[in-house]
């Protein structure tokens, strides 16, 4: 709701308890040296915030797509049009709702509902939360119950509406899934520390828009992607989305995060750029630079050491060229076509191992 963290900010509020629990091991991937306290903090907000941000591209691009309804969108729709299921009753439409006993039926004449002068004597009924079909106020119990079809209302308050964009597919899914796989990857675990996550809810003082729960509550998951899985699922028994919504997003978002994860650890890894006279026992030259279309570029070794491959990278860690150098080449020339414009990163890897880099400019 409105009083709280927007999904990937929930997920930050979850990284911090992590981070913050005394039985985390804060080992890079589970294995290593356990880093310090800002070293270990650094690496996990750049990851998480890099895997939601990509979440968030990935989803919305779908939405945008798809186009596709809510479910409030479809239930004042299909209640404006009536029932689909008898066509010689009252209030027949092909594209009305399927009537389900017990869950989706007619207003009859002796039913509490039908109001005065029976104004809405055939009109289609639902079995569900009653929302705000009685009262707004949020110090009462709503409950489950009959109401009319047309004042359907999601699971939140009457000033917290469906949000106003597409559900297809869900953002809560996606950021959700996305975020336990890096938790999962960064932890080297998929269990929260110590083997469980907390959620502790007061009796009478969490539900904003109606009063309960009736006890108090603690909601608990073994590992991150029950809790991810959970936090899908609130929005299908919220009705902010359908169900078709959930298990798209739910893959999507753990195909992102391994994806940011892996991109996002390369930048972890010893690789320094080459400035000046700074290590000269690694030295080599590069021109021209910049390097306009269709032209070589030329690597001039300067030291006794063999370079064994030379890769040139985008800035969206994408391989342009890799080249096999098997033998002592002092001067190596490059074939570069079709390059975008902008600044590339050149590896060169010599053969004991080390990795030097440098910025290329393409204009």
């Amino acid at each position: 709701g409105p009083d709280s963290e927007t999904p990937p900010g929930h997920w930050f509020v979850i990284l911090n308890e992590v981070n913050d629990d005394n039985n985390l091991i804060r080992k890079f991937q589970g294995i290593g040296d356990e880093l310090g306290r800002l070293e270990w903090d650094i690496k996990s907000y750049f990851l998480m915030g890099g895997a939601m941000h990509d979440a968030a591209i990935s989803a919305w691009g779908s939405k945008g797509y798809y186009d596709y309804a809510r479910p409030i969108s479809i239930i004042r729709y299909l209640s404006e049009n009536g029932q689909s299921t008898h066509e010689d009753s009252a209030n027949y439409n092909p594209n009305g709702f399927p009537l389900i006993e017990g869950y989706i039926e007619l207003v009859s004449l002796d039913d509490p509902l039908v109001g005065e002068d029976s104004k809405n004597l055939g009109k289609v009924k639902l079995f569900t939360w009653k929302g705000f079909s009685e009262s707004n106020s949020s110090d009462i119990e709503k409950g489950a119950g009959w109401i009319l079809a047309e004042e359907w209302w999601p699971y939140q308050r009457p000033s917290f509406v469906t949000p106003p964009f597409a559900g297809y597919i869900s953002g809560h899914s996606t950021y959700s899934s996305a975020a336990a796989t890096i938790l999962e990857k960064l932890t080297g675990s998929d269990y929260f520390p110590g083997g469980i996550g907390e959620f502790n809810i007061p009796k009478n003082n969490f539900l904003v828009f109606e009063k309960g729960p009736s006890v108090d509550m603690k909601l608990q998951w073994a590992t991150y992607r029950d809790a991810a899985d959970q936090c899908a699922l609130s929005r299908i028994w919220g009705g902010i989305h359908p169900y078709v919504d959930d298990i798209p997003g739910r893959k999507i978002g753990k195909n992102i995060g391994d994806d940011a994860f892996s991109k996002g650890k390369l930048l972890f890894e010893d690789r320094s750029l080459i400035t000046g006279n700074e290590y000269k026992e690694y030295k080599f030259s590069v021109f021209p630079n910049p390097l306009y279309n269709n032209k070589n570029l030329t690597v001039l070794n300067e030291t006794s050491k063999n370079i064994d491959k030379i890769k040139l990278i985008n800035l969206s860690g994408k391989i342009i060229l890799s080249k096999n150098v098997n033998d002592n080449h002092k001067k190596i020339i490059l074939n570069i076509n079709n390059l975008q414009k902008g600044i590339h990163l050149l590896m060169v890897h010599f053969e004991d191992g080390s990795v030097k880099s440098t910025k290329i400019v393409f204009k």
